[in-house]
């Protein structure tokens, strides 16, 4: 019994120690300069933030000065401003994930202060407008994440101008039904282009030559789930695809998505000759030459056989006209013939020959 009253005095004694050593771990910090944020949450690291559906307006000021990735996800941003993550300097801040922020507008400069950013995510945001400098200041970007960024407005002019003087190796650009090949976005060196889940029917055959521009030549591409329509204005594009079907990283998984015949079908299974147009769609070169002729013969004999019914229901005019013309053309001949045998007869050259007689 003494024992265990013992025991219980030597553990009464550790017990307001144990709980103050636990105290930190059941009350969360607070933000602290170098800490993590206290709408966001730091992942073993403070060099990992994540800041997911907290409503925020904008980009947290007090971030860990050694953050190498930010992702804010769910939140109200709207615009970038100028400096917008400049209020502390991130110079070790690689990636940059904004998704789902409701982000409209990027003004100029709006990257400032983040000098080693390699990786910028803007996926999911309604873009409206992009400042030409948005992207200045981040002299090592490498990707540009836009998936689902180009919905809400065409900006094909405004990016290109942003992009000018990037060094860009990837660019992800799915889900923005685009219906052709943004060539203006493609800035010499980029590496792997994702253009996955778009409205691409075909890329053409300009389409197809641009990407065989010398500095676009290591470009790789990822245009899985897209509609195409496996019709004779394919075969450009099928040829292209076998012959350099490593530049296509899913070139295996490309299914037609029309027309309803093939439907499904894979296809680098088809052949050149198995892609053909309907005739509500034009038609094949060859066969709109066909279609031509076919057309100018059947006018020809149209016209032939209503200048024979004009010919039918005038024949008795025209016989009569026939007939009257042949007498005319008797009678002049008759003259003649009347002329040259008064010029032949002897005696009336002689009457004429001997006038005083």
């Amino acid at each position: 019994m003494a024992r265990r009253q013992a025991r219980a005095a030597v553990g009464g004694r550790w017990l307001p120690w144990l709980g103050l050593a636990l105290l930190p771990l059941a009350v969360p910090p607070a933000a602290a300069p170098g800490g993590c944020p206290s709408a966001c949450y730091c992942v073993a690291t403070p060099e990992l933030v994540t800041c997911r559906y907290e409503r925020l307006e904008e980009p947290p000021r007090e971030l860990p000065a050694a953050v190498h990735n930010l992702s804010i996800a769910g939140s109200n941003l709207s615009i970038l401003p100028r400096a917008a993550f400049a209020a502390r300097p991130l110079r070790d801040l690689r990636l940059l994930r904004l998704r789902h922020d409701n982000i409209h507008t990027i003004e100029d400069m709006a990257l400032q202060g983040l000098p080693a950013l390699r990786t910028l995510d803007l996926s999911h945001n309604p873009l409206l407008s992009v400042a030409a400098g948005a992207f200045a200041g981040v002299p090592l970007l490498r990707t540009l994440q836009l998936n689902q960024a180009l919905l809400a407005a065409p900006l094909e002019e405004q990016l290109a101008l942003a992009m000018q003087n990037l060094t860009l190796r990837r660019l992800e650009l799915a889900g923005n039904a685009l219906q052709a090949l943004p060539a203006s976005l493609l800035p010499p060196g980029l590496e792997e282009l994702d253009l996955r889940n778009n409205s691409l029917q075909r890329l053409a055959a300009a389409e197809l030559r641009s990407l065989e521009a010398p500095e676009l030549r290591g470009l790789r591409l990822n245009l899985g789930a897209n509609p195409l329509s496996c019709d004779c204005a394919l075969r450009p594009f099928l040829a292209w695809l076998r012959s350099a079907g490593s530049r296509v990283l899913d070139a295996r998984s490309l299914r037609c998505a029309g027309p309803p015949a093939r439907r499904g079908a894979v296809l680098l299974r088809l052949r050149p000759e198995e892609l053909v147009c309907a005739a509500s769609e034009g038609g094949e070169p060859g066969q709109l030459e066909t279609a031509s002729y076919v057309f100018f013969g059947i006018v020809l004999a149209l016209i032939g056989i209503v200048f024979l019914m004009v010919l039918y229901l005038n024949r008795r005019g025209i016989k009569r006209w026939l007939h009257n013309l042949r007498e005319a053309c008797r009678d002049q001949m008759e003259g003649y013939h009347y002329r040259y045998e008064q010029d032949a007869d002897p005696r009336c050259a002689s009457a004429v020959g001997t006038p005083g007689l």
